[in-house]
């Protein structure tokens, strides 16, 4: 075969092409990757992977262009992710949409992709469940507010919007239920006056409708034909409601501030008509199961829950038993009374030992001294006894200790506290078995100081308290069998009950070992000469004596702080209907009448106001307490101070009626200090030969507290007055003569 020239030179000039293109298509794979690093370190993270994924597309074997795909991919999806967590948590919710968008372009099938879109739309579902309910606060519907909030929360518990916004909702609901549970007649302070003699019942609520102007709703079980006999003057509709309702066993319920729902007061009725409401009690100072125990007694409530755990009661019923219940707890759940009890115990021991006398020579010997060979004759042998032959002994020793232990306990009120300086001995016991062999245990008896003390602070500042001290010692070690050890105990117990005074020092004393012995050796029949019995033997005198002293001192951290409402009677409704209103008539409930020529509709007249400070209700700078108290009681008084400044101030009482149960109060008179929109308790003592008497306890600047001290088996006389003699007012009229707002 021949080839031309030109063909060759062709040939060459295409092989050396295809070579050049082999050689740049192995350059475009570094220089790709190189493009992209620059692209991703300037945060272009969708062009360095695009770049990347173009270049494999041109050479879909290179490893090493696959490899770079993966870790950039990698690497811009690790860089948005964080700035996507930065704006949720910053609550910028476009820019982690868009932040988000960008992962979609990178690396939709990437794990983290994936899981910020199930974040987005998360976020998408919870600002729907946000602003459906700020619509619904809007509209005030309150309950599907509630409803979308809470199911946003169950899903993002620390959502602080969601959170702020169902606090405003739950305190606008329960500013409704309480608005609602203590709902009252827009006109129950209106005077009207009823006289019917057996008349049906519906005439009567008909005359009360016209005179009131109220609407009355009737349950179908309510009988309008009963006959009833009204004769009610100057009386306001809210009592003469009850009054009318009690004597034909009806109950009402109030449906808005002027209508009024009738209906037969029994017990299914009442469960079917009357809301309740829930309500739950974290006690602070009280076991849940004492009071759980006293609604049940007392307020006659059975749907109770109680959380141990949490110290947790949960109450449902009537508002009306709801309010009951509130006062129950605020006596019961009050903190209970602290107390440090400073201790000093001193074991103080003396022994005094005196030893006096000439030892003589026990022993006299004849014979060689200081030879050991055989006595072959008598020539030698003298009398010999020790050297020195007698020993003057002139001895006397003192001691005095001190073991002094001085603990320091805060205790609880009837709480007992224990406290043990000494050691635990080991106390072995063998037992022998037969078949089985000897088995050996160990035990540990307390030997020491043990002192057990259990106070109980009264209300005046006293603490009584329960001493029980016990000091023993090793006197003896006994060996017993099979090598046990067994040991004797001496011991000095002392148990008693003291009373003392907060600050009081008590000493308890008189635990004494008195031990005295005399010890005498010498000539027998000679040492016991009275006078030179000393110069035939010694005597050695020895005299041990210990005492245990037992020092006490109360001081009082915190009494307890009875509440306002501790000593007074509050209403708590009948036995059938535990909180309910008292059918007694109140005293001020003084109606208006209307003015001459006025009609039915005229009758427009309010209670006065009650007599007494301004601002009745509202703390005022004084001293609040009981008022009626019993003869020899101690009670609790407190000194308000409703002021933005503490105050020092000095309480008085009539030392003649009161005493001051508190240190530097005898006189009647003691200086409290008080801290700004604080309150101090102050406790008193009604003095037991008082019978009766009114009092006063007074303070430098603020509203005094008049109380009655009366023992009540000595008959009061403002009781003895005739009511007879008490003249009554004459009975209103119109112009015309006739009756005030009488009906027939």
């Amino acid at each position: 075969m021949t080839m031309s020239k030109h063909s060759f030179i062709r040939w060459r000039l295409s092989g050396w092409g295809l070579a050049a293109s082999l050689m740049l298509a192995a350059c475009a794979g570094p220089a790709a990757i190189e493009e992209a690093e620059l692209l991703s370190r300037g945060g272009q993270y969708e062009s360095a992977v695009a770049r990347l994924q173009g270049a494999l597309k041109e050479r879909p074997e290179d490893r090493a262009l696959r490899l770079a795909v993966l870790k950039e991919q990698d690497r811009a999806v690790a860089a948005l992710s964080a700035q996507a967590n930065a704006a949720r948590d910053a609550g910028r919710p476009d820019e982690l949409k868009r932040v988000f968008a960008r992962m979609e372009q990178i690396a939709p099938q990437h794990p983290r992709t994936q899981a910020l879109r199930i974040e987005v739309d998360r976020l998408q579902r919870r600002a729907r469940l946000f602003n459906d309910a700020q619509a619904a606060v809007e509209a005030k519907t309150f309950e599907r507010a509630e409803a979308s909030l809470r199911e946003l929360l169950a899903e993002e518990p620390n959502n602080p919007r969601a959170r702020s916004l169902l606090n405003r909702v739950e305190e606008i609901r329960a500013n409704q239920a309480r608005k609602q549970a203590t709902q009252t007649l827009s006109v129950g302070t209106k005077p009207v006056t009823l006289e019917f003699r057996e008349a049906p019942l519906k005439s009567v609520f008909e005359a009360l409708a016209r005179a009131a102007n109220l609407n009355f709703v009737f349950d179908k079980d309510v009988r309008g034909d009963n006959k009833t006999t009204v004769f009610l003057r100057n009386i306001s509709v809210d009592e003469a409601l009850r009054v009318i309702l009690s004597t034909q066993q009806l109950g009402y319920k109030l449906l808005n501030d002027n209508t009024v729902l009738v209906f037969p007061a029994t017990q299914q009725k009442q469960r079917d008509v009357l809301d309740t409401v829930t309500k739950s009690y974290f006690l602070a100072n009280t076991d849940p199961k004492q009071a759980q125990a006293l609604v049940r007694t007392v307020a006659k409530t059975r749907d109770i829950f109680i959380d141990e755990r949490l110290n947790l009661m949960v109450v449902r019923d009537t508002p009306e038993v709801i309010r009951l219940i509130d006062r129950l707890m605020q006596n019961l759940d009050v903190a209970e009374a602290e107390v440090v009890l400073e201790l000093e115990v001193l074991e103080v021991s003396s022994t005094k030992v005196d030893e006096i006398g000439l030892s003589l020579p026990e022993v006299f010997n004849y014979g060689v001294p200081n030879s050991t060979a055989a006595i072959s004759s008598v020539s030698g042998l003298r009398w010999s006894t020790a050297n020195p032959a007698a020993i003057a002994t002139l001895k006397g020793s003192r001691g005095l200790s001190n073991l002094l232990a001085n603990p320091s306990i805060r205790a609880r009120n009837r709480e007992k506290a224990k406290v043990l300086l000494g050691e635990k001995l080991p106390v072995f016991t063998t037992t022998s078995t037969a078949n089985v062999g000897v088995s050996a245990s160990v035990s540990y008896l307390d030997v020491g100081l043990k002192l057990e003390v259990e106070p109980q602070v009264q209300l005046d500042n006293d603490v009584t308290i329960k001493v029980a001290l016990e000091v023993s010692s090793v006197t003896k070690t006994i060996d017993g069998p099979q090598g046990s050890v067994a040991y004797q105990i001496g011991t000095r117990q002392a148990s008693t009950t003291l009373r003392i005074r907060d600050g009081e020092t008590q000493i308890l004393a008189g635990l004494i070992s008195d031990n005295e012995s005399r010890n005498s050796s010498g000539v027998p029949g000679l040492h016991d000469l009275p006078i030179a019995g000393r110069l035939f033997g010694t005597t050695k005198d020895s005299h041990d004596k210990t005492e245990v002293i037992l020092l006490i001192t109360p001081r009082v951290v915190r009494n307890v702080v009875q509440p306002s409402v501790a000593g007074a009677m509050s209403p708590s409704g009948t036995e059938a209907q535990p909180g309910a209103m008292p059918l007694t008539l109140r005293d001020d409930a003084q109606a208006v009448l209307p003015t001459a020529g006025s009609g039915l509709g005229d009758l427009a007249g309010t209670r006065p106001a009650a007599s007494g400070r301004a601002g009745a209700g509202a703390p005022v700078l004084g001293v609040t307490g009981p008022e009626e108290v019993l003869p020899g009681a101690s009670f609790q008084v407190m000194v308000n101070n409703p002021t933005s400044q503490p105050i020092t101030t000095t309480v008085t009482v009539d030392s003649s009626v009161l005493d001051i149960a508190t240190p530097g109060g005898e006189s009647g008179r003691v200086s409290v200090t008080v801290p700004a929109n604080g309150r101090k308790p102050l406790m008193l003592r009604a003095k037991g030969e008082v019978t009766l008497s009114d009092t006063v306890v007074g303070m430098d600047a603020g509203e005094p507290l008049r109380l009655r001290v009366r023992n009540p088996n000595v008959p009061d006389p403002a009781d003895n007055v005739d009511p007879t003699q008490l003249e009554a007012p004459p009975p209103p009229t119109n112009p015309d003569g006739s009756p005030a707002n009488e009906f027939h």
